[in-house]
């Protein structure tokens, strides 16, 4: 019989509840080499339990990761029974009952009678408080959590929470048995939601605040999240996985610890859990599925009409590029990629020149990549001119303004605009926080004005945002719309507000997560581990921070503050102190960590 590789003393482990999460737990012990003792009070339950790791020792067997020999093996050491007492030889019990305080302890109290007494109990939760579990039980020092993530076999994140009860030898336990399944433990306090929900569930709220609100529709906030940030899934499609109730539960446990409004569960929480559309699990949530526990969301009343059209955009047959940045120039190379004649204008023609030289550069790293040829990448630079004045943009149809992310030197430029620009030209600024209707108003045709905001490096992220002010004229709207489809982006429509869509739900994220350091909840290193292996995200946030620059996280969080006017929203002390002491991330060399100099 093959053994587990730590050779952990904790060999014969009960899963209490067969659910998804805990035939998933079940499944990675056995495959590990423990012996396995599987509960739930549901016979249907524990046949699907051993059903599904048939199944996935096949799959296995399929892949090579499995001789027949060693699939036997483990489906022999899984074991299923529906009364607790079969629990009583396990070295370790984790329930993965649902989450209810009432549940939950019945199930602590009922094992106490039964196991040994140097047996460790864990708990499977991700919301509630391990600290009042522990306390119902008549040997606390033995009860810790163990929060594993979905799908248990595929998530490297394991979750250890200890509580002051919690005795060291049982979390030393529990730590080398992590490790020996081949997951990455964090070892963290008792606090609603531990590191990762506590911080993801604040950003699910978030979201479904901002669809309720109808502020974009389901699919733009979905589409923002995944194409702006990287992230396996949208907001509203990961609620339905988790479930909507589960996910009302967590925030309802984490908001009545913190008492921050940004943790208080969305009213729509509350109304598709009451109704039954609770997700995936019963067909419909914020989507609809094509069965109960089906993933294929199928089109309903909310669903977009294929090829519905906004009315007729104007005519765009060159466009101007004000800046001469990072953001400029690479906004000026997705334009002339895609075929359009570009004037990027800079304060200088030295600046100018210097713009397009990186231009130049960028896509000879394209050539040398093998992502587009020597001929493409000559004919997208003959597209460029470089010009040191607004003057140039004379006869552009779209002027699209990249400068620096402050308001005054925006109106200035946009004021300019005015005066330069064509009759009917559409005017658009890429400020990523500040309201567009304040440059609009400074123009004599705010109705031309609208957002366009493209994200950082700009050739290669497919997302903008595109937003309309409550004076953007219709066609100028369809026109940018259009006009991302033809560069190959992705536009999503929202309002004029502060964050719009990505960063009104990426900064309170990452306001939070520094939260958690200045609390000493968590480490930096901890807290980056657990938002990748458990979250599924492809930076922490603190490497997004030093990324993006603390200055500038800390704008957008005092913009946010501003606007919303909600205390949970107010910039990090530590976020402040940082960016006072020039500490800005990698561009100087440190943020939150040292980097090297560039």
């Amino acid at each position: 019989m093959d053994r587990p590789s730590s050779q952990s003393t904790l060999q014969t482990i009960a899963v209490v509840g067969l659910g998804t999460m805990g035939t998933g737990i079940a499944e990675v012990l056995a495959q590990a080499g423990h012996e396995v003792i599987g509960i739930d009070i549901s016979d249907a339950a524990a046949r699907r339990a051993t059903a599904a790791l048939t199944a996935g020792t096949a799959r296995s067997v399929a892949k090579e990761r499995l001789t027949e020999q060693e699939r036997a093996d483990v489906l022999a050491r899984f074991r299923t029974f529906t009364d607790l007492g079969a629990a009583a030889e396990a070295d370790l019990v984790i329930e993965v009952v649902p989450e209810s305080y009432e549940l939950k302890q019945r199930v602590f109290r009922e094992l106490d009678a039964i196991v040994r007494p140097d047996t460790i109990l864990a708990t499977g939760t991700n919301a509630l408080s391990v600290t009042r579990l522990a306390a119902e039980s008549q040997r606390p020092e033995r009860v810790l959590g163990l929060h594993f993530f979905n799908p248990a076999p595929s998530m490297k994140l394991v979750e250890i929470v200890s509580c002051v009860l919690t005795s060291p030898p049982a979390v030393e336990a529990v730590t080398e048995l992590a490790r020996g399944l081949g997951k990455e433990p964090v070892l963290i306090g008792d606090r609603p939601g531990f590191v990762a929900d506590g911080l993801l569930f604040g950003y699910l709220n978030q979201a479904a605040a901002m669809y309720e609100a109808k502020y974009a529709s389901r699919e733009d906030i979905d589409a923002a999240m995944r194409l702006g940030c990287g992230l396996p899934m949208g907001p509203l499609a990961l609620l339905d996985l988790i479930g909507v109730d589960t996910a009302r539960t967590v925030l309802e446990a984490m908001y009545a610890d913190s008492g921050d409004r940004l943790h208080a569960p969305a009213p729509i929480l509350g109304h598709l859990a009451e109704a039954g559309l609770t997700g995936r699990k019963s067909g419909r949530g914020f989507y609809t599925y094509d069965a109960p526990g089906g993933s294929a969301v199928v089109r309903d009343a909310q669903t977009p009409q294929d090829g519905a059209r906004l009315g007729e955009g104007r005519p765009v047959a060159s466009v101007g590029v004000a800046g001469s940045g990072t953001m400029a120039s690479g906004i000026a190379q997705v334009f002339a990629q895609s075929g359009f004649p570009v004037v990027l204008a800079a304060r200088s023609q030295e600046k100018a020149d210097a713009a397009k030289a990186s231009i130049g550069k960028s896509l000879g790293r394209a050539v040398s990549k093998g992502k587009l040829t020597e001929a493409a990448a000559e004919r997208t630079l003959e597209l460029i001119t470089a010009a040191g004045s607004l003057d140039a943009f004379a006869d552009v149809d779209l002027a699209v303004e990249a400068v620096a992310e402050d308001l005054a030197v925006k109106q200035e430029l946009f004021a300019a605009l005015d005066k330069v620009c064509k009759p009917g030209a559409v005017l658009a600024t890429t400020t990523s926080s500040l309201p567009v209707i304040a440059v609009a108003r400074v123009t004599s045709r705010p109705q031309d004005v609208i957002g366009m905001h493209f994200f950082n490096p700009a050739p290669a992220m497919k997302l903008v945002e595109v937003v309309r002010t409550v004076l953007t004229a219709d066609d100028v709207h369809a026109t940018v719309r259009e006009i991302c489809t033809k560069v190959r982006k992705h536009p999503v429509d929202c309002g004029d507000r502060a964050g719009f869509i990505v960063n009104a739900l990426l900064f309170p994220y990452l306001n939070n997560a520094i939260k958690m350091v200045e609390q000493h909840y968590a480490s930096l290193d901890e807290i980056d581990a657990a938002m990748k292996l458990g979250g599924g995200y492809p930076m922490g946030p603190f490497e997004l921070l030093d990324v993006v620059g603390l200055d500038v996280s800390l704008t957008i969080e005092k913009v946010l503050h501003k606007e919303f006017r909600d205390p949970g929203l107010a910039p990090s002390a530590l976020l402040e102190h940082l960016v006072a002491a020039g500490c800005l991330g990698r561009k100087t060399g440190r943020g939150f960590r040292e980097h090297a100099r560039r």
